[in-house]
């Protein structure tokens, strides 16, 4: 199917160069972000139309310009932690899986001729923006992390049926964590040998601060250990449950030890986050999720010189990598061996 590989290698080019500007400025612009959705769906809806005999062009404007005002309308005041941003994600959220509920119910009126492939590159922009600000609100990845992920969403339907596609995400999806949860080990534990003073001084204090979840998790492993005995594959529990405890210190003693630095304010650009508070006269710069906004640097660079921001990993080549996975699997009928539905 040439029209699924058009997308797939326009994904792979955007995620490519998603990565090297993350790697080179550790930033993925919003620019590049919203213009994959852009040709992405353009791609969908002019070769649904063109391919067709135009049934179905009606909605597919009307469901494409309602789409358009949310996304426009939420774009507004996007990723800021706010009661009212939060009350209005999960409104326009209901609205989404409303149209999608009578899409599928109604599929006569609404899946004519060949315009499922351009709904179906809508209902998977819907489904990724749902789960990529789930993610965000929970405080699983940043803004442009999580950008990048929705913008995948019109991308990653490649059948024309729902359920399919379905196991199209929950595959993506698998590969996303895996990668991210081993990348994350990897680039963890080379900051960590970059940085060993401050490593090894951050792990005897945080394994203090932290002795009661080790006796914790190690006596529940002892138990599970012993229970193996009598029920062998018990015995794996027993030694996920020893390792979860100085995992977890490792990569706390990472983060809170080798992952702060002192930067001079000139060098600030928006999303980074502060370390500690930053209070000048009256006003106090909360250190929280959102990083700073333009407004804030400016504010910091006429009362202060440098300031402590917390680094994190470069994470856009986890796309990269579980992408090009998923697209091996995909051209291996990989999916052909599952049976989710």
């Amino acid at each position: 199917m040439i029209e699924v590989d058009f997308l797939l290698g326009l994904a792979l080019i955007w995620i490519v160069f998603a990565t090297f500007s993350d790697i080179k400025s550790r930033e993925i612009p919003n620019w590049l972000n919203f213009s994959l959705i852009v040709f992405a769906l353009g791609f969908r809806f002019f070769y649904s139309l063109f391919l067709g005999s135009g049934d179905g062009f009606f909605w597919a404007i009307v469901l494409f310009a309602l789409g358009l005002f949310l996304v426009l309308n939420f774009h507004g005041s996007y990723f800021k932690t706010r009661g009212e941003e939060l009350l209005r994600f999960f409104f326009y959220s209901l609205i989404f899986i409303c149209v999608i509920y009578f899409i599928l119910v109604n599929p006569g009126n609404f899946l004519k001729g060949n315009f499922d492939f351009f709904y179906q590159g809508l209902i998977g922009l819907g489904v990724f923006f749902i789960l990529g600000n789930l993610f965000y609100y929970g405080r699983v990845f940043a803004g442009g992390d999580v950008k990048l992920m929705i913008s995948l969403g019109a991308v990653l339907p490649v059948f024309l049926i729902f359920e399919q596609n379905v196991e199209v995400f929950i595959l993506f999806f698998f590969l996303f964590f895996g990668v991210g949860g081993f990348y994350g080990i990897i680039g963890s534990t080379f900051i960590s040998i970059k940085n060993f003073k401050q490593f090894k001084k951050g792990f005897g204090k945080t394994f203090s601060k932290n002795k009661r979840i080790f006796i914790i998790y190690s006596s529940f492993g002892i138990l599970f250990l012993a229970l193996g005995f009598f029920m062998s594959y018990l015995v794996y529990f027993g030694i996920v449950l020893f390792l979860i405890p100085y995992l977890y210190i490792f990569l706390k003693s990472v983060d809170e030890y080798c992952m702060i630095k002192e930067v001079p304010v000139s060098k600030l650009t928006p999303g980074d986050w502060l370390y500690k508070d930053v209070k000048i006269k009256n006003k106090t710069i909360r250190a929280n999720w959102d990083g700073l906004s333009e407004e804030e640097i400016n504010l910091i660079k006429h009362h202060k010189k440098k300031v402590l921001v917390r680094t994190g990993i470069v994470f856009a080549p986890v796309f990269l990598i579980s992408f090009v996975l998923f697209l091996v699997l995909l051209r291996s009928n990989f999916l052909s061996f599952f049976n989710f539905f």
